[in-house]
């Protein structure tokens, strides 16, 4: 198996991505193909003491910056590393890519250069959020600011497929985000989905009231692009104020302080679930071949964790999965016109 990273994409980039790639290599044995400017990677990874030892290098000579417009992947910036890696995925050098890159031109660049499955109306960008009872996966959080019905269907059918292959939970259960449970609340795009999402091949739950979601009540959560943004900052916000809070609490005098020795390991554990690093990238769905977003400020152990994940999707076949849930759709909506 072979990821292509790029090498150049992130804040953080090239440093942290050859020392991520450098983990994934020594912990996982995958193949990893770096994309980038190789003369300046070369010149970290020996400032950084990084073995290149199993690492390919693929020049691009240009890299995409998050000022950039979406479309410079395609036309100014084609060189770039980000265009670079996704062909390379194309041509089927390597079996999935990882990019912590401009957000817009990766959703542009994999949907134009690497291409959709079959039928599919809008890749996804999801991502997994932590929740009460494990880890819930929202779609869509930005790459479809305005969706329509049967688009939020096959977020749904993606994101089940998605949870059922790498977070190993049996039937996902699926919601739509609204503001009310009933069949009637929300908008026209959340009615008309509430109604087709009873034809589609996955669990159903109905709707998901926004203050139900972090308690778990689907492990997949669907809503247009906008809505799903503001749920995943107005959720990373929170906690960022939460644990603030907690922490002045816990330090606010020395009996306190010395309650929060006794709390040490629990709170380690809490930190470590809320830590986005742990979960690797955000993955985009709908695509020919797996496709995942790292953080923009992702460090190296976030870079590993998305190769990782990378890696986990290829062997775990969720493009395949995704394909046939997708095929049995169209077969049921052929059956339905028949009668």
């Amino acid at each position: 198996m072979r990821i292509i990273f790029d090498a150049m994409g992130g804040d953080n980039a090239p440093d942290e991505t050859l020392k991520g790639a450098r983990l994934a290599r020594d912990e996982y044995g995958v193949e990893i193909t770096l994309v980038g400017d190789k003369p300046l990677l070369t010149e970290r990874a020996a400032a950084l003491s990084v073995d290149l030892a199993g690492l390919d290098i693929r020049h691009a000579p240009t890299q995409i910056s998050m000022e950039d417009e979406p479309t410079a992947v395609l036309k100014e910036k084609g060189d770039c590393s980000m265009a670079e890696g996704l062909r390379m995925l194309k041509s089927g050098e390597g079996d999935a890519f990882v990019s912590a890159g401009n957000t817009g031109a990766l959703v542009v660049g994999a949907t134009m250069i690497a291409g959709r499955l079959k039928g599919i109306k809008r890749a996804a960008l999801t991502t997994v959020i932590p929740s009460a009872t494990g880890a819930y996966l929202l779609a869509d959080v930005g790459a479809n600011a305005e969706c329509r019905p049967e688009m939020l269907v096959q977020f749904g059918v993606m994101g089940s497929a998605y949870m059922e292959k790498i977070m190993g939970i049996a039937a996902p259960k699926v919601g739509i985000a609204n503001i009310g449970t009933e069949p009637h609340k929300g908008t026209p795009l959340q009615q008309e989905t509430y109604r087709l999402m009873h034809d589609a091949p996955l669990h159903f739950i109905g709707n998901a009231e926004a203050r139900d979601i972090p308690f778990g009540v689907a492990d997949v959560v669907v809503c247009d692009g906008f809505t799903g943004n503001i749920i995943l900052k107005l959720t990373e916000g929170l906690a960022k104020m939460m644990a603030g809070e907690v922490k002045k609490v816990m330090f606010k005098s020395p009996l306190t302080k010395l309650g929060a020795l006794t709390m040490a390991g629990g709170m380690k554990g809490f930190k470590d679930k809320m830590d986005y690093s742990k979960y690797g990238g955000a993955p985009l769905l709908g695509l020919k071949a797996p496709v995942i977003k790292a953080h923009g400020s992702s460090g190296a152990e976030a870079f590993q964790n998305a190769i990782r994940q990378a890696k986990t999707m290829v062997e775990n076949g969720v493009i395949s999965t995704i394909e046939t849930a997708l095929g049995e759709m169209r077969q049921k909506a052929a059956e339905g016109g028949e009668r």
